[in-house]
């Protein structure tokens, strides 16, 4: 006969955890489950017990996953996506099926976002992605609260930027940092290889053009003109992209920019490559830890950076 510390803790209650994991809330995963909040807390205090540990602690008025929690939430994605893969071959189904909540920062969602969601309705339909526009720092925030699921963010490898606990990122693209300047700008290098950083210094008396939105852009620039040796002037920050390249075309100011970033068919502006001191802009995936090997993740990962 077996003994009840040998049984197999049951797997309503570990999806519930994982859907802990991901939404960040009781109250959400009543929602999203159809159980009531007072029945979702049971279910998981009966799994603590099946398990012989405890997975939650309180924060306030809500909970956090221990350690042990997080752990059994890596461990529990893939043994839900095996179930339900076995599942789905029973019924003649294949693929992966799930809703899956993408953040990502805007310049990402035309090159990047919108071709791998083409292919992702034409190869797998009954994965859903719905997208949000963030900057970075607000994916990684929603990441954490459970709002989203999968996030696009960057950094430069001149201002890295941490990824906090409890979150999982992998790198799977790099674009190198252009000079962007007005047409017959006096401090134009000229067109040639890339300006060294001495030659930034033709533009110390120049306007700079940063983003509104985040500090990132404002840092690079302050320590690439550093690297230069002057202090910028940073004259306007603006939250689109569009609006750096009419500003700097306009002659109200110089910037820089990932190389995606530049309108190419603007006449009233002129792009020069930089010395690599300058460094990259460098594109992430980010997702909860343990996350990563849930088929509707994985798949729209797999498309994202294929």
């Amino acid at each position: 006969m077996m003994d009840a510390s040998d049984q197999l803790p049951d797997l309503g209650r570990l999806r519930l955890l994982v859907e802990l994991s991901r939404v960040g809330t009781m109250a959400a995963v009543a929602e999203r489950t159809g159980y009531g909040t007072s029945a979702v807390s049971k279910h998981l205090a009966v799994l603590e017990q099946e398990v012989g540990t405890r997975l939650l602690t309180p924060v306030g008025r809500r909970v956090r996953l221990t350690p042990a929690g997080e752990r059994l939430v890596a461990h529990a994605v893939g043994i839900l996506s095996a179930v339900e893969e076995a599942r789905a071959e029973l019924r003649g189904e294949s693929g992966p099926a799930g809703r899956v909540r993408l953040a990502s920062f805007v310049s990402a969602v035309e090159p990047t976002v919108v071709p791998a969601l083409g292919r992702l309705r034409a190869e797998h339909p009954r994965v859903e992605v719905q997208l949000y526009e963030h900057e970075p720092e607000q994916t990684l925030a929603l990441l954490l609260s459970g709002d989203v699921d999968l996030g696009i963010v960057y950094d430069y490898s001149l201002v890295p930027r941490p990824v906090p606990d409890g979150l999982s990122a992998r790198q799977f693209a790099t674009q190198p940092m252009v000079l962007l300047l007005p047409g017959g700008h006096a401090g134009d290098p000229g067109p040639g290889g890339p300006v060294p950083l001495s030659g930034l210094s033709r533009l110390s008396g120049a306007g700079w053009i940063t983003n509104s939105r985040g500090s990132d852009d404002d840092e690079l620039v302050q320590r690439v003109c550093a690297m230069a040796g002057f202090t910028p002037r940073i004259v306007h920050r603006v939250d689109s992209l569009h609006l750096v390249n009419l500003l700097t075309g306009a002659g109200l100011g110089v910037a820089l920019l990932a190389e995606s970033g530049v309108e190419r068919q603007r006449d009233d502006v002129v792009t020069r490559p930089l010395d690599p001191l300058v460094g990259t802009r460098r594109h992430f995936l980010v997702a909860r830890a343990g996350q990563w090997s849930w088929p509707p993740i994985a798949t729209v990962a797999r498309l994202l950076t294929g």
